[in-house]
């Protein structure tokens, strides 16, 4: 899109600057998107999910959803999303299209186009198009130089790889601990959504997934080779209901306890 002229730039009426109600909900698409959505988070948590993959989101959240798109989205009602969403088209064939997820930490000139964009269209606005046309490519500017900025980063990316693998392997040898994602990411040094969000890019699974296999696995050694019963078994690894633990172990082994035992 650096290269896409702004008048090539579609202004839709689907737009907007929302908080969500305590039980909002986007519901899952049946039929995939149809243009372009900025998709931004001002503030609130929630999870939203984009082919199938879920990210845990808060402020400075930023997705451009392409045509083609699946997604759906919930919040958490304590903390609501407050968002603002832009659908549009570009009527040009495009080459440069940011990437379809950012976590923006420098977000108050972001904010501002998002804002004046949404003010332009809520009255009758002289000229609203044309300026709206303009603001839409600055937006796409900015994302794209986030991702020019993201090479530079990659040092930093090799040691938040090894930070999170140190965490990963910490729950492996500790499968019966508690493990809060509080704690995990403190030990890593990061905030809870940040660590869960990078946990699940670099492992492949989320935070609460991985603990699971990692007792589940833990529990199949101690079933086969410790001589320990599933009671035994089950508390040694932090459950306190042996009917949830069984019920847990045939989700991942496809075998209960006592067939392995």
């Amino acid at each position: 899109m650096l290269h896409a002229s702004p008048s090539s730039f579609v202004i839709l009426p689907a737009l907007a600057k929302i908080v969500c109600e305590p039980g909002w909900k986007w519901q899952k698409r049946e039929k995939p998107l149809q243009n372009y959505d900025l998709f931004y988070v001002w503030s609130g948590e929630g999870t939203v999910v984009r082919g199938g993959v879920p990210y845990q989101v808060g402020k400075g959240s930023c997705f451009l959803f392409r045509p083609g798109d699946y997604t759906s989205a919930t919040h958490n009602p304590q903390k609501p999303l407050v968002l603002t969403y832009i659908h549009f088209d570009v009527a040009e064939e495009v080459t440069e299209v940011p990437a379809f997820y950012h976590e923006l930490s420098e977000t108050v000139e972001f904010e501002h186009l998002l804002a004046r964009y949404v003010r332009l269209f809520l009255v009758q606005t002289y000229a609203a198009e044309e300026e709206g046309r303009l603001i839409l490519k600055q937006l796409m500017i900015h994302l794209l130089r986030q991702d020019q900025a993201r090479p530079v980063e990659r040092h930093v990316s090799n040691q938040l790889a090894e930070v999170i693998h140190e965490v990963a392997n910490y729950v492996s040898q500790h499968p019966g601990a508690a493990h809060r994602v509080e704690d995990l990411a403190a030990r890593a040094g990061l905030s809870p959504r940040y660590f869960s969000i990078k946990f699940k890019e670099i492992t492949g699974s989320s935070v609460q997934s991985y603990v699971i296999r990692a007792r589940i696995e833990r529990a199949q050694h101690l079933l086969l080779y410790a001589g320990m019963n599933v009671t035994e078994v089950a508390d040694a690894l932090g459950y306190r209901d042996i009917f949830f633990f069984s019920r847990q172990f045939k989700q991942h082994t496809g075998k209960s306890p006592s067939e392995i035992r």
